[in-house]
C-alpha cells in the first residue's frame, strides 16, 4: 500500500479520536504516531519524518491551518489531510489551496480515511522527488559566477547571443566563452535542459536589468 518508511502523524485534540484513528491505520500495517496538538508536533518534528499528517483543522492553541501554514513555510514535505466535526466550505477552500490532500468531516468512513491516505503518500513521494531535484539544481547553479548567472537568465529568456552582448555591455565572444562555462557547469546537455534547471530554481522568470 505504502512506503514502509513512511508515518502516518495524527494530531487531534481528543484522545477518543486519536485511538480510534490510530487503530484503523495500524490494521493496515502503517505506522502511526499520535500527538494531542499541533505545538506539542512541532516540539517533536524532524526533518526525516516523511508520510503525512492527519489532523483535527479545529483545536485548542494552534490550529490546522496554522500549522499548515508553518509546514509549508519551512518546506517540509509532508501533505496534510484535515478532519473536522464541522467544516465549513471558505476553510476547506483555505485548507486545499493551500496544499491539503483532503478536507474530510467526521465520522470519516474507513474507506475515504484510507484512499487519502494512500493518495497522501503519493503526494509525498512526488514532493520528496522535488526536494531533491531543486537541491540538485541549486548545487549546480552554486558553481556559476555571477555573470554567468546573469548570462544564462537571459539565455534561457530566449535571448540571442548578440542580445545578450547589448544588454549585458559585453562582447558576442565573451557572451559564447560564457555560455559554454556554463554548460560545462550545471551539466546540461542541452538548452531544454538548461531551461529545466532555471526552471527547478525559479530562475526562468527573472528579470535581469542593468
Amino acid at each position: 500500500m505504502s512506503n514502509p518508511e513512511f508515518t502516518v502523524f495524527i494530531i487531534d485534540d481528543d484522545a477518543a479520536v486519536r485511538r480510534s484513528l490510530k487503530l484503523l491505520i495500524e490494521q493496515e500495517n502503517i505506522r502511526v504516531r499520535v500527538f494531542e496538538n499541533a505545538e506539542v508536533f512541532l516540539k517533536a518534528l524532524q526533518p526525516e519524518f516523511k508520510g503525512c499528517i492527519v489532523t483535527d483543522i479545529s483545536m485548542p492553541g494552534m490550529d490546522g491551518l496554522q500549522l499548515q501554514e508553518i509546514l509549508h513555510l519551512h518546506q517540509y514535505t509532508m501533505p496534510v489531510i484535515f478532519l473536522t466535526g464541522y467544516g465549513t466550505i471558505p476553510r476547506s477552500v483555505r485548507a486545499i489551496k493551500a496544499g491539503a490532500v483532503d478536507f474530510l468531516t467526521k465520522p470519516i468512513t474507513r474507506e475515504k480515511l484510507l484512499a487519502s491516505i494512500r493518495a497522501a503518500f503519493v503526494e509525498c513521494e512526488r514532493m520528496m522527488e522535488a526536494s531533491r531535484n531543486n537541491r540538485e539544481a541549486k548545487s549546480r547553479l552554486s558553481k556559476l559566477t555571477e555573470r554567468e548567472r546573469e548570462v544564462m537568465v537571459l539565455v534561457v529568456q530566449g535571448f540571442s547571443n548578440k542580445e545578450i552582448a547589448a544588454q549585458l555591455k559585453i562582447s558576442h565572444r565573451t557572451v559564447e566563452i560564457h555560455r559554454g562555462n556554463i554548460m560545462h557547469k550545471t551539466g546540461a546537455a542541452n538548452l531544454l535542459e538548461l531551461v529545466q534547471l532555471a526552471h527547478e530554481c525559479e530562475l526562468d522568470d527573472y528579470n535581469y536589468s542593468n
